[in-house]
Formats: structure tokens, C-alpha cells, sequence
């Protein structure tokens, strides 16, 4: 008969290497759990109390590729690089972080792109100061042989006694005592034809109709109007110190990107609501004393 010999007992259990699936299927359960760069735009947008064309309207990304971007559709960015910056833009605009989507957007498309050669700049703004010596050298030799000159021109002159050289500061300080009158009127003038015209508009506003006058004071902002309906008057970038008048039958609806930086008259009365800088607005005005709808 044979018998059994008695050793070591056998382990029927899984060994170490049996183990590293179950890591690595944690891990795919925590990056599925993530939400995916689009939806947390989405998300993000919806949680802001904004729509796609508000979203478009105050970073300038078109409509369609802000709907491509919330589902995850990248392609139509035009490439890694410009995808990036829409994603950065839009993130900023529904208030989310973009770096943790910039790095989940890198790990999904082969990393981040290789940085630009510093050379070339380099060498731009090495050629610069070498470029701008011969003008001041020039200049400096122009402003030598013309005081040169008036010294050697003086000497001269001196010879001729003293009537002369009263003569010539007579003649001199007639120029410099005109300077200041006939400059006064010229810095006068930029500054009252700024504001007559919005002045102007305002007190000239029908009251058939609603009147808005849209001012850039402390900053640049994106703007968007339409009429009552619907119609798009303006939408563009407002620019510090630039303004936009807008008229219609019943009502203006405007959409302010940075309305912060923006000063808004109604019917000829300034709005005193006091915006955050950095906050997206949309508001609606009517005839008559102004109310925000």
C-alpha cells in the first residue's frame, strides 16, 4: 500500500500576485467615479444659474463648442492646445477650478504640450536695445551741435552791446508769455465735448420708449443686448472708458460679463446697484423709472 507522506500544508488560497487586480480595479472605480471634464463644466454652469449662451456671450467661446466641450467632445476646438484654453476660459466663467480639469484633460490625451523654445524670444528682445541705440545717439548728437551752435551764435551776437541783448530778451519772452494762452484753450477742449453727447442722450430720452446707456468705467466687460424681441443689438468686448447706447419700444435685456466695471443709465437716471466685479448680471429694463425685471 502506498502511504501518504506528511509535510508542509498546501495553501489553496490566492497568493500576493492574486491581489493586484483587486488594487487596480479600486483604482478604475474611483476614476469612474470621477465626473468626466464636460459634466463637471456642465455641472459647474448649471450651479451658476447660467446658460450655454451666457457662457458664450462672456468668454467668447462660440455656442457649439461649448456644447461639444460638456460632452466631451474636443474635436471641434481645432487641437489640444486651443481645447485647453477653452476649458481654462470656461471654467473661470462658471467659477470652477480649471487646473484639476487641465490635468485630468492632460492624462487623457497624452500629457501636457512641449513648452516653446526660449531662444527665438531671446532673441527678439536682444535685438531690441540694439535697435534703439543709433536713434538715441542720434538724438544726442543732434541736441550737442545745436547748443553748440546757440553758444557760438551768442558769442557772436554779443558784440553788440547791450540794447542788443535787451533786445533779444524782449523778443524772447514774447513767445513764452503766448505759450500758456494759446495752450490753455487746447486742454480745455478734449474735456467738454466728452460729455455733452452722453448728457446729451440722456436728457433727450423719449419717454415711449426705454432708454440704455451702457459705460466701461473701471474696466473692460463683455456685453450682450437684445430688444424685446429677442433681436441681438450688440455683443462684443466693451473696453475701458467706451460706451454703448441701446433703444427700444418696451424693454432692453442685457447681459453684463463683468458688471463690476460697469456704469448703467435708464431713461436718463443712473443705476445705483452696486455690482461685484467679476459677476456675470442679466438684467431687463422697461419705460419709465427704471426696474430691473
Amino acid at each position: 500500500m502506498a502511504k501518504r507522506s506528511k509535510g508542509a500544508p498546501v495553501s489553496i488560497g490566492n497568493s500576493p500576485q492574486d491581489e493586484r487586480p483587486f488594487e487596480e480595479d479600486r483604482d478604475d472605480q474611483e476614476e469612474a467615479a470621477r465626473p468626466s471634464i464636460g459634466r463637471a463644466l456642465q455641472q459647474a454652469r448649471i450651479a451658476a444659474g447660467l446658460t450655454v449662451d451666457d457662457v458664450s456671450s462672456a468668454t467668447r467661446v462660440r455656442i457649439a463648442i461649448v456644447h461639444a466641450i460638456e460632452q466631451d467632445d474636443f474635436a471641434p476646438c481645432g487641437g489640444d492646445v486651443y481645447a485647453r484654453g477653452h476649458i481654462r476660459t470656461i471654467a473661470r466663467a462658471v467659477h470652477l477650478d480649471p487646473e484639476p480639469l487641465l490635468s485630468q484633460f492632460a492624462d487623457a490625451h497624452g500629457g501636457r504640450p512641449a513648452p516653446t523654445p526660449a531662444a527665438p524670444l531671446f532673441e527678439a528682445e536682444r535685438i531690441r536695445p540694439e535697435r534703439r541705440g543709433p536713434n538715441w545717439t542720434a538724438a544726442m548728437v543732434a541736441a550737442i551741435v545745436a547748443v553748440i551752435g546757440f553758444v557760438g551764435f551768442t558769442l557772436v551776437k554779443g558784440g553788440d552791446g547791450d540794447k542788443g541783448a535787451q533786445a533779444q530778451v524782449a523778443e524772447g519772452s514774447t513767445p513764452t508769455a503766448s505759450r500758456p494762452a494759446s495752450a490753455t484753450p487746447k486742454k480745455d477742449e478734449p474735456a467738454d465735448p466728452k460729455p455733452d453727447p452722453s448728457d446729451s442722450a440722456i436728457a433727450a430720452a423719449p419717454r415711449d420708449k426705454v432708454t440704455v446707456q451702457v459705460s466701461a468705467t473701471d474696466g473692460r466687460s463683455w456685453i450682450s443686448a437684445k430688444d424685446h424681441n429677442g433681436r441681438q443689438l450688440f455683443d462684443g468686448l466693451l473696453k475701458k472708458g467706451q460706451s454703448q447706447t441701446f433703444q427700444d419700444n418696451e424693454e432692453i435685456n442685457l447681459v453684463l460679463g463683468d458688471a463690476g466695471a460697469i456704469q448703467l443709465y435708464v431713461n436718463g437716471k443712473k443705476i445705483e446697484d452696486e455690482f461685484q466685479p467679476g459677476a456675470v448680471e442679466r438684467l431687463t429694463y422697461t419705460k419709465g423709472d427704471p426696474e430691473v425685471g
